[in-house]
C-alpha cells in the first residue's frame, strides 16, 4: 500500500500539475474568445432558457428523457457537492483569499468549456440498445473525431467508470459520515446504511429517478444554504470589503504567515484557486455532458446555454456565498480547514446553528453528488460494456457507499484525484480538436440557421 501511494502521488503531482491547470485554462481560454465571450454575454439568455426548460418544447418530447432543466440539475447534482463546503475552505487555507479570484477566474473560463461540452454531447449522442439517448466525450470523441480517435474515448470512459466510484461516491459518504458524527454523534456504519438505501432507491430507477429527485433537492438545497450564507454576510457587513479586498488584493500578491494561516505566496493562490474551482464544477473533465446529453431537445447549443449555468451557480454564486462567509469571519486564520472551517465561520454569526446548517448541506449535497455520479459511471460503463453491464456497475456501485463511510479514504481520495485529472486530458483534446463544430453550430444558431442532426459537419472541422 505504501508504494501504491506512492506511485500515485507522483502521478498525482504531475496530472494536476502546472502544465494541467494551463491545459484547463488554456483550453477553456480558447474557446471563450472563439465565442466571443459568448456564454458571458449571454448569461441572461441562459437563465431564460433554464426556466422555459423546465419542460421540453413541442416536438423536442421524443429527442431525449429528461427535460433541459433536470438535466442541468442532475449535472448540478453532481457538481454542488463537499468542494463547495470543503474545497472552498481547503483553498484559502492553502493558497491564501487570493485563491477565491482564481476560482472566479477559472468559473468565467470554464463556462465556454461546459458550454461546448454540451453543444458535442447533444450534437453526437446516440441511441442505445435501450432506446436512451446517451452521450459525452466517449461519443463525440468516436461520433465527431472519427473511429480512428475511438481509443481515445475508450479511455475516457474507463477512467469515468473508475473516478465515479472515488469523488463521487465513497470520498461523498465518508464526508457525510464524518459530518455527522462530529455534529451528532452518529455512526459511520448507520450513516453509510442509510446514504446506501436511499441512494439505492433512486439510481435503481435510471435517469429519470435521478433527474427527478435531482430537479427537485437541487434547487431546494442550493438555495436554503445560499439564504443561510446571505444571512451570515448581512450579519458581517461590515466586514464585506475588508474581505473582497483580501481576495483581490492577494490573488496577485502575497500573503503572509498570521495566527494558524502558514501564508502563501500567488503561486499557491493561482494552482490551489484553479484546482479547487475545477474540482468544484468540473469544467473540463468532461463529466456533466454525459447528463446534457440525455435532454429533451434538437438544439444543441440551447443546452449548451443551459449547461453553462452550471459552472456559474456552482462556483460564482455558491462557492462565492462560502469564501466571504469565512473571509468575513475571524476564523479563516484559526489553522482549521475543510469543512470543519466553513461550519465554524457560519456558527460564528449564527451560534449554535451554522454547524448545523453546514452539516445538513454537506449531508444532502453529497447525497445528490453520489447520484449524479452513479448516471455518469454507468454510462461510461455501457459504453465499455454495452447496456446489459448497467444492472452490474450500479449494485457495485450502491454497495461501494457503506465500505466509503466506514473506511479510511486516504488512497482513495489520491486514487480519485489521479483519475478525474485522466478523464480530462481525453475531453480537452476533444474539444480543442471539434472547436470549429461549437463554433459553426453557435454561429447558425445566432444567425437564424438550423442545422439537421443527420447533417455531416466533417468538412467543417
Amino acid at each position: 500500500m505504501e508504494t501504491l501511494n506512492a506511485v500515485f502521488s507522483a502521478i498525482n503531482d504531475v496530472v494536476w500539475g502546472p502544465l494541467m491547470l494551463i491545459l484547463l485554462l488554456g483550453v477553456g481560454v480558447y474557446l471563450q474568445l472563439g465565442l466571443k465571450l459568448l456564454p458571458i454575454r449571454k448569461l441572461g439568455a441562459g437563465f431564460s432558457l433554464l426556466w422555459k426548460g423546465r419542460k421540453a418544447e413541442k416536438g423536442d418530447e421524443e429527442e431525449g428523457e429528461i427535460s433541459p432543466f433536470n438535466a442541468l440539475m442532475t449535472s448540478l447534482s453532481a457538481t454542488v457537492g463537499t468542494g463547495n463546503i470543503a474545497g472552498v475552505a481547503t483553498a484559502i487555507f492553502l493558497g491564501g483569499p487570493g485563491a477565491v479570484f482564481w476560482m472566479w477566474i477559472t468559473a468565467l473560463v470554464g463556462m465556454a468549456t461546459k458550454f461546448s461540452e454540451a453543444v458535442l454531447a447533444v450534437r453526437y449522442r446516440e441511441v442505445d440498445a435501450a432506446g436512451d439517448h446517451v452521450g459525452g466525450p466517449m461519443y463525440y470523441i468516436r461520433n465527431g473525431l472519427g473511429k480512428k480517435w475511438a481509443w481515445l474515448g475508450g479511455l475516457f470512459a474507463f477512467f469515468g467508470a473508475v473516478a465515479a466510484f472515488g469523488i463521487g461516491n465513497t470520498v461523498q459518504s465518508n464526508s457525510v459520515a464524518d459530518g455527522l458524527s462530529e455534529s451528532l454523534g452518529m455512526p459511520h456504519w448507520l450513516t453509510g446504511v442509510i446514504i446506501m438505501l436511499l441512494a439505492g432507491a433512486v439510481i435503481l430507477g435510471g435517469i429519470k429517478r435521478i433527474a427527478k429527485v435531482a430537479g427537485k433537492l437541487v434547487p431546494v438545497m442550493a438555495i436554503a444554504y445560499i439564504v443561510c450564507g446571505l444571512l451570515v454576510l448581512i450579519i458581517n457587513i461590515d466586514h464585506v470589503g475588508a474581505a473582497l479586498g483580501l481576495i483581490f488584493g492577494h490573488a496577485f500578491t502575497p500573503v503572509s504567515a498570521a495566527g494558524g494561516f502558514a501564508g502563501a505566496a500567488v503561486a499557491k493562490a493561482i494552482q490551489y484557486g484553479v484546482a479547487r474551482g475545477v474540482f468544484s464544477n468540473e469544467a473540463g473533465l468532461g463529466s456533466a455532458p454525459i447528463a446534457h446529453a440525455a435532454a429533451q431537445t434538437k438544439n444543441p447549443v440551447r443546452q449548451g446555454l443551459v449547461a453553462m449555468l452550471g459552472t456559474f451557480i456552482d462556483t460564482i454564486i455558491v462557492c462565492s456565498v462560502t469564501a466571504l462567509a469565512i473571509l468575513t469571519s475571524t476564523e479563516w486564520t484559526s489553522g482549521e480547514t475543510g469543512a470543519a472551517l466553513t461550519a465554524m465561520a457560519f456558527d460564528g454569526a449564527l451560534p449554535g446553528i451554522g454547524q448545523y446548517v453546514v452539516s445538513f448541506a454537506l449531508a444532502v449535497f453529497a447525497f445528490t453528488t453520489i447520484l449524479g455520479w452513479a448516471f455518469y459511471g454507468e454510462k461510461c460503463f455501457e459504453y465499455l460494456f454495452g447496456v446489459a453491464s448497467i444492472k452490474i456497475y450500479r449494485v457495485v456501485y450502491i454497495l461501494a457507499i457503506l465500505v466509503g463511510a466506514v473506511a479510511p479514504l486516504e488512497f482513495v481520495w489520491l486514487m480519485a484525484s489521479v483519475f478525474n485529472a485522466m478523464m480530462a486530458i481525453p475531453n480537452l483534446i476533444a474539444l480543442a480538436l471539434l472547436s470549429p463544430v461549437v463554433f459553426k453550430l453557435t454561429n447558425d444558431h445566432f444567425a437564424g440557421k438550423t442545422v439537421l442532426p443527420g447533417e455531416d459537419l466533417d468538412d467543417k472541422r
